[in-house]
């Protein structure tokens, strides 16, 4: 490892920070995309640290409900080029992933190295030093996401030609009702890692349609994710409603940090205004007293729930034009697409191309693609 990078290692060998998923590219873009897409991947993950005697890491997985989880490696790594293997208690695939990511470090010309957790995780994850450089801390649930995340990060020939022969297609553009002003729904919960995911992708779709079509985002009928989500939910909803001009640049930044209060001081958004509104909508729909008082595992929440089983919801994010369910690619071409189809005279803004990468699921900024095929929800 360079002096520089060790130097860097050693100051904040007490610090870390949350690492978002960054699973697959879709398979038309294959390789090419997966190579433009590193730089942003590695920019995202080198926050993270560790320290040569135990390491604390913090990584998203994108097919858990938090996106955040916290714990140890419950054995000592090195700074030397390696590939190692994190096998939590509790995981369900780590047996049959196991032979896959030694065949993965043995394709690098890497020293496997198998570790456990402190933490009980669905899904194992990796932590990989190539070329002396720390590229990354990643968690996966599948051979196609380990292949891929690895291509993207080291831009190994034989990896990632892999990785684009696992690459799921692409799904036919769904028919859905046409009309002159389609109207087009994203149900999500604001705290769901995939509702976060298809947020990001849906945002350059409403800027770039935005006064051709109805377009909206709305919540699902029940909160998985605590009280923070239940007002996050109403907020987004304020803000949508009464300045509307300024909901995307408040998405933008809060898909990006989870800050509320930094973006919409940014947005510059009526806080005052907000806040009423908040306010109202919570004794309108009985918000917060249904929170407090359900004893479901998942307390309802009224605001959208009308319109949720009008489309069928069922989870988020559950996307839906001219009152019908569709099924997409959370990359912002693919939703444009969807939409554009549902014109009966589609405007010139149709003919503009957006980014075909999907996004990956949890908190990161729009555009940073690293998404897979997958259409989980929570």
């Amino acid at each position: 490892m360079s002096k520089r990078r060790k130097k860097e290692y050693e100051k904040v060998v007490s610090e870390t920070e949350e690492i978002d998923e960054k699973p697959a590219e879709e398979k038309a873009e294959k390789k090419e995309v997966m190579m433009e897409s590193k730089d942003r991947i590695i920019g995202a993950r080198k926050a993270f640290f560790y320290s040569i005697v135990i390491a604390v890491v913090f990584f998203g997985i994108g097919y858990l409900i938090n996106p955040a989880i916290t714990g140890q490696i419950t054995a000592p790594t090195s700074t030397t080029d390696q590939f190692i293997f994190i096998s939590p208690p509790g995981c369900l695939n780590c047996a049959e992933l196991e032979p896959v990511a030694r065949e993965v470090a043995n394709t690098l010309g890497v020293p496997f190295v198998k570790t456990g957790f402190t933490q009980e995780m669905e899904n194992p994850g990796f932590v990989l030093i190539y070329n002396d450089e720390f590229l990354g801390a990643i968690g996966f649930d599948s051979e196609e996401l380990l292949k891929i995340q690895v291509c993207q990060i080291t831009e190994h020939e034989g990896i990632c030609e892999e990785a684009g022969e696992l690459q799921p297609p692409e799904p036919p553009t769904p028919e859905v009702p046409k009309s002159d002003k389609p109207e087009a729904h994203a149900f999500i919960m604001s705290y769901c890692p995939y509702g976060i995911q298809f947020t990001k992708a849906y945002i350059p779709v409403i800027e770039l349609l935005g006064d051709k079509a109805d377009l909206e985002i709305n919540f699902v009928h029940y909160i998985m994710h605590g009280e923070k989500e239940m007002t996050e939910n109403t907020r987004m909803h304020c803000i949508q409603n009464e300045q509307k001009d300024k909901f995307t640049d408040y998405l933008r930044c809060f898909v990006e940090y989870d800050d509320p209060e930094k973006c919409m001081g940014e947005a510059g958004i009526d806080k005052n205004s907000v806040e009423t509104c908040m306010q109202t909508t919570d004794d309108t729909f009985g918000l917060t007293k249904a929170f407090q008082e359900s004893q479901d595992r998942f307390p309802p929440y009224a605001l959208d729930a009308v319109l949720a089983q009008a489309y069928g919801v069922g989870g988020s994010p559950t996307f839906g034009i001219n009152g019908q369910q569709v099924q997409v690619n959370r990359s912002p071409e693919a939703i444009k697409q969807a939409i554009c189809s549902a014109f009966n005279s589609p405007p010139e803004e149709c003919g503009q191309t957006l980014s075909s990468a999907p996004e990956a699921p949890g908190f990161g900024p729009v555009g940073s693609g690293g998404g897979g095929g997958s259409q989980a929800q929570c």
